[in-house]
């Protein structure tokens, strides 16, 4: 026995004196009731029961000698997943060689030193038998197997976890920890089934949308695709709209053997959802044709994107610009513009507007946060710094970083004398408010250039706001054909997160952006340091849509990413089988939470039946505006059992008053994770080993796991311990000597 809080000898010492001090104060007067003996009985169960509490409270200790090896267990944990049907291991599948080295090699010898217990890893963590090993499991949750042999096997002795898989973890993503850390701290011994290298494969490795650009209502869809085994040979890459074949490319793969990428230009319905497959056909040398699609879901507009427009003063710029915006029949467009001041010195304004909304405009800009808040973008021409109040700056910032809107700064007079520098908007602009050049837009100016002419970035030519042409060459060469602008302001350097996509040069060589954008808190920015983009419509041919598809398209990126008062939020690339979270956040009309909302929603499944969502009430999520612990995020959990497009309806109701509804599409098994990249992951497997103690091996090396194991016991084999004062025979013989000294003290005639 030992204590685990073993006291210095003064303090020993100490408490010996008080023992002694407590007993003589009991006992020192002379009790003539009592002989010598009886007294002698008493002081000596007054004593021991002294002593036996001070004991306890230093926790004493006994020593368990080490249990025997057949009562140390190791969970055989075996990948039975999809991926494990791939035939690379030695010529076989790899759940084949897997059976094979369970049975004959792995199994039998740790039986022979531990008790071993065989389970599966797929969805869930299950008992299995080598003989009934097959490869079906829809995905493999590597690290949530890891964390339920912890609970299975919690206070027994574990000398480590044994795992038998390709390294091809496609379960949920764990939140907040490892996979090592899942195993609870026992050691995980790794064997890696597969190969690394000369696996035949063609994979699409992903699909992108771009923006919507108006160029005919057309999208870009960026394919990533990869060859490996077939060395430089082609091959054909197919684009397909809801499963008709829209476009086929022959590409050949890199020299470097880097992922080859291709653009293709769609137009999707503007009605309905529409799903696109990027395919490569099949090799019959390919062991895996699972990855050579890859589908995404490109959604149709919606609503209306609503535009509020104020202009300092009337002017050919704000007439062209209002013109593009009002013939695109995705914008709804209200105008502020200021028209001069009345008799009492006071501005006045031309207002154009929806006649609901008409009232709220007459001072020249909303009062009340839910009015501005009724837009998706602002945009603020020829607007003096000073014309806003510091409550209005604040509000527009906020319009942008909580509301989601978007905000464009345009016109000399919104830029002059450093107006909004120190302003609660400066942050959210792309740009410096100050006349520092940006050497790094020089460079790619060239000389060629002529004064206030625009340039357009290598950013810029893909961009959907600067587009103009089908290619980045062709975007290039329109931008050049233009007029140059009739002077440009002398704006600062980008900021870290912005991107400009156009500079001008002025006259004395100097090089400003004239383009920027950035993304700012939930919302986009967007400033124009130009004057007199009416040339471009005024000075060209008449067929000639650059001005209008400029400006439409800039109105449309900075409103189309603005979210309604209710929005629905999915995840993405959703596969069949898994447990979709589905999130509706219920805002009133200034975007404040409402955690007091009720929540109705439906959605329906591919096969056309519709179901009924139960919303629950979530905390407030990282980057949602609201008070803290205010939230108005509600969660529902579908299982999406098959692929497929889904159409989810909600709407959001606080008492009797609607706050609003939303739609949103979404498309299950657009890729296949369990073949993405289905060479063996030694990388995942190795770290994973190695973070918690252990060792990774490949198959053929699989033998030398037994070795380890018993090092690691070995190790670990410190005997264990119990502590006395769990016992429950000590509170017996505690209450023991209490009641014995209390009978005999009354028996004997004491109180």
């Amino acid at each position: 026995m030992h204590f685990a809080y073993l006291p210095p000898w003064w303090l020993t010492f100490i408490i010996a004196l008080a023992v002694s001090a407590a007993v003589f104060v009991a006992y020192r007067r002379p009790l003539s009731p009592l002989s010598t003996w009886q007294r002698v009985i008493l002081i000596t169960l007054r004593t021991a029961t002294l002593i036996a509490i001070v004991l306890l409270i230093f926790r004493p200790i006994v020593r368990l000698p080490p249990a025997g090896v057949r009562d140390v267990v190791v969970p055989v944990l075996v990948d039975v997943s999809r991926s494990m049907r791939v035939a690379d291991a030695d010529g076989q599948a790899r759940i084949a060689r897997a059976a094979a080295l369970l049975q004959f090699d792995v199994l039998p010898t740790l039986s022979q030193h531990y008790r071993t217990e065989l389970l599966t890893i797929g969805e869930a963590l299950e008992p299995g038998s080598v003989a009934s090993l097959t490869a079906r499991a829809g995905r493999s949750d590597i690290s949530g197997a890891l964390a339920r042999v912890r609970e299975r096997f919690r206070g027994q002795r574990v000398a480590g976890v044994v795992v038998v898989s390709d390294g091809a973890d496609t379960g949920p993503p764990a939140t907040g920890q490892r996979p090592s850390d899942a195993a609870g701290g026992w050691p995980v011994f790794a064997i890696g089934v597969g190969a690394t290298e000369g696996l035949r494969d063609r994979e699409v490795l992903g699909i992108a949308a771009g923006d919507q650009r108006l160029d005919h209502a057309s999208v870009d869809l960026q394919v990533s695709a990869a060859s490996s085994g077939f060395g430089r040979a082609p091959f054909q890459l197919r684009l397909l709209a809801d499963g008709k074949l829209l476009e086929s490319r022959r590409v050949g793969p890199t020299a470097d053997g880097s992922p080859i990428e291709q653009r293709f230009t769609v137009f999707p319905d503007s009605q309905r959802a529409t799903v696109y497959t990027a395919e490569i056909p099949t090799d019959d040398r390919e062991p895996v044709a699972e990855n050579n699609t890859r589908s995404i879901l490109v959604s149709p507009a919606g609503r209306k994107r609503r535009l509020l427009v104020l202009e300092g003063a009337p002017g050919f710029e704000h007439t062209f610009m209002t013109r593009a915006w009002a013939a695109d029949m995705g914008l709804e467009v209200d105008s502020v513009v200021r028209k001069g001041r009345n008799a009492n010195g006071s501005d006045t304004f031309l207002v154009q507007a929806d006649a609901a909304r008409t009232a709220a405009l007459t001072s020249g800009f909303p009062a009340r946060r839910e009015d501005l808040y009724a837009y998706d973008a602002l945009v603020v021409a020829n607007m003096e710094g000073d014309f806003f109040t510091r409550a209005q700056l604040t509000m527009i910032a906020e319009f942008v970083a909580e509301r989601g809107g978007g905000l464009l700064v345009m016109g000399s007079r919104s830029f002059a004398q450093h107006g909004l520098a120190g302003t609660p908007i400066e942050a959210v602009l792309p740009v410096e408010l100050d006349e520092r050049r940006g050497g790094l837009t020089r460079a790619s100016l060239g000389s060629a250039a002529p004064a206030n002419g625009l340039v357009v970035t290598r950013e810029g030519e893909s961009h959907p706001i600067m587009r103009l042409g089908a290619s980045g060459e062709e975007t290039r060469k329109k931008w050049a054909a233009l007029p140059a602008l009739a002077s440009t302001v002398p704006l600062g350097t980008a900021r870290p997160a912005a991107v400009v996509l156009a500079v001008a040069s002025a006259p004395g060589g100097a090089v400003f952006p004239v383009v920027a954008v950035q993304r700012y808190g939930q919302g986009r920015s967007m400033v124009f340091g130009g004057e007199a983009s009416w040339r471009w419509r005024m000075m060209v041919a008449s067929t000639d849509r650059s001005h209008e598809l400029f400006w439409r398209q800039a109105a449309r990126w900075l409103a189309e990413a603005s979210p309604d008062p209710v929005a629905i939020a999915l995840p993405d690339a959703p596969q069949p089988g898994d447990a979709v979270s589905i999130d509706v956040d219920a805002r009133d009309a200034a975007f404040a939470p409402v955690a007091d909302a009720a929540v109705q929603a439906t959605i329906e499944r591919p096969d056309g039946e519709k179901q009924p969502l139960t919303f629950r009430h979530a905390t407030a999520p990282a980057g949602v505006s609201g008070s803290p612990g205010v939230s108005g995020r509600f969660t529902a959990v579908f299982h999406a059992d098959r692929a497929g497009l889904y159409h989810i309806r909600a709407e959001a109701r606080r008492g009797t008053a609607v706050l609003g509804a939303s739609d949103r599409w979404m498309y299950a098994g657009g890729g296949d994770r369990e073949f993405a990249d289905p060479r063996l992951n030694e990388g995942f497997l190795r770290r994973v080993a190695r973070d918690s103690g252990g060792r990774y091996v490949r198959a053929a090396d699989a033998s030398r796991i037994v070795t380890w194991l018993q090092e690691a016991e070995r190790q670990n084999a410190a005997p264990g311990q119990r502590d006395l004062w769990h016992e429950p025979w000590v509170i017996a013989v505690l209450a023991l000597l209490l009641s014995a000294e209390w009978v005999l003290r009354r028996r004997w005639g004491l109180r």
